[in-house]
């Protein structure tokens, strides 16, 4: 484990993007540069369904995954409060932002988007083992929906969208907290 950052440490750090961008690794490096800090992964919380549940990525579980998320931000919230340095791993477009965030009960929070090339996304997904998640075509749309939403919304975007990012985990680490420093991801939270 490495050593823990100086300086001043982000309340709730949510990293976010399709799948195969690199949430999951990268927030488990993120996690270990605070103390004390929280590792909350968002899928953990659907794996918290048991019957009738829908694949999240399906049409049909819109309100399923709303619940879910809803539920995820209210614990994510409860460990900020505790005084914790939370990094929050899963899908939060830019679309959902406003509702995790207020349901977070906290005033800021720090956001970041990565957005590597589809080709990168479809690549790692394809690749995995021991991963619940491999539909490629669930995965180009999620793709599309994040490059939709950061378009859209141009230099208004909430947070840091990373696009070109660097190589190797400790590269893209050192972006984010980076990004952090530099106040570009903070994202007041309006109720």
């Amino acid at each position: 484990m490495s050593t823990p950052e100086s300086g001043p440490a982000p309340r709730l750090l949510v990293v976010t993007g399709p799948p195969g961008s690199g949430k999951s690794t990268v927030c488990e490096a993120l996690a270990d540069r605070w103390e004390p800090s929280v590792l909350v992964e968002g899928d953990a919380f659907f794996a918290f369904l048991r019957r009738g549940s829908i694949a999240p990525w399906l049409p049909g579980a819109h309100a399923q995954n709303d619940t879910t998320v809803r539920a995820a931000a209210a614990a994510t919230g409860r460990f900020a409060d505790g005084g914790m340095t939370v990094v929050y791993d899963g899908v939060i477009g830019q679309w959902f932002l406003p509702t995790f965030a207020a349901l977070t009960g906290i005033d800021a929070i720090d956001y970041v988007v990565l957005l590597p090339p589809v080709e990168t996304c479809l690549e790692r997904v394809s690749t995995r083992t021991g991963h619940g998640f491999t539909d490629l075509d669930a995965a180009r749309h999620m793709h599309e929906d994040f490059v939709r939403a950061t378009s859209e919304q141009g230099s208004s975007a909430p947070g840091v969208v990373l696009t070109d990012l660097p190589d190797g985990v400790t590269g893209v680490a050192d972006a984010i907290v980076a990004a952090v420093r530099s106040g570009r991801t903070r994202y007041a939270v309006t109720v």
